[in-house]
């Protein structure tokens, strides 16, 4: 997935109110961006830090420009846009890149399914049935470690995926919550405990109770976009 038009490069000076970031332009104009992420993007911004954004020319938005990559404070490179993560696994499960996915007749988005109304990011048709796949995006790492970490932030609505997936899982349905790593330098993902207890506790239930956790890395450049290997994923 390339960026086009290209990327434009800026400085950090505060990300605030969630949606919004104030960043400063190399001819000193400052302007304001969507911030596309609704976690806390912890451990990959920093004032003053490298940023990157796309332009768009749409006139009926109020903000000229989208936050998409960020430097994090151990120099690595992250895709903050969290709205790209499914359109990158799409891409991926066409070209096979994902093999414990391959092999599929038919793929739907946004399949309405489970007792908690939930919606499915990817619903998936085999010719041995179907599978239900649950997509992440993870951004947060941490010095020192190339394990990276979901969730950055206490999310009640991750928790609520994983028991639509188990309830799934139970009844003999495949059902897979994949990791999407948008953060260069990662060899493998684990449920961030010390942020989310919950989730990290469900997590690991519903993967006793038959659902399939996987993770994917990404390439991330200023260029382009991709999912390029498989990650090995640490559930304690």
């Amino acid at each position: 997935m390339r960026f086009i038009p290209e990327l434009q490069p800026a400085r950090l000076l505060r990300r605030y109110k969630r949606f919004l970031a104030d960043v400063e332009l190399a001819s000193g104009e400052i302007i304001t961006l969507h911030c596309p992420n609704t976690g806390s993007m912890r451990n990959c911004m920093v004032e003053g830090g490298r940023v990157w954004f796309s332009c768009s020319n749409d006139p009926k938005r109020k903000l000229p420009g989208t936050w998409e990559l960020s430097e994090t404070p151990q120099g690595r490179l992250a895709c903050i846009n969290t709205a790209r993560a499914n359109p990158l696994v799409e891409e991926a499960l066409y070209a096979g890149a994902i093999s414990e996915l391959a092999g599929f007749t038919a793929l739907k988005r946004e399949v309405p399914y489970g007792q908690e109304r939930s919606r499915i990011d990817f619903y998936l048709q085999y010719p041995s049935g179907p599978a239900y796949v649950e997509v992440k995006s993870v951004t947060l790492g941490y010095e020192g470690s190339a394990v990276a970490a979901f969730p950055d932030a206490v999310t009640q609505r991750g928790a609520k995926h994983l028991r639509e997936l188990a309830a799934l899982a139970r009844q003999g349905v495949r059902a897979v919550q994949l990791y999407c790593v948008n953060l260069s330098g990662a060899e493998a993902v684990r449920p961030a405990g010390e942020i989310d207890a919950a989730y990290a506790d469900a997590l690991r239930e519903a993967q006793q109770q038959g659902v399939e956790v996987l993770a994917y890395g990404v390439h991330v450049s200023i260029d382009e976009v991709f999912i390029d290997r498989r990650l090995g994923v640490q559930l304690g």
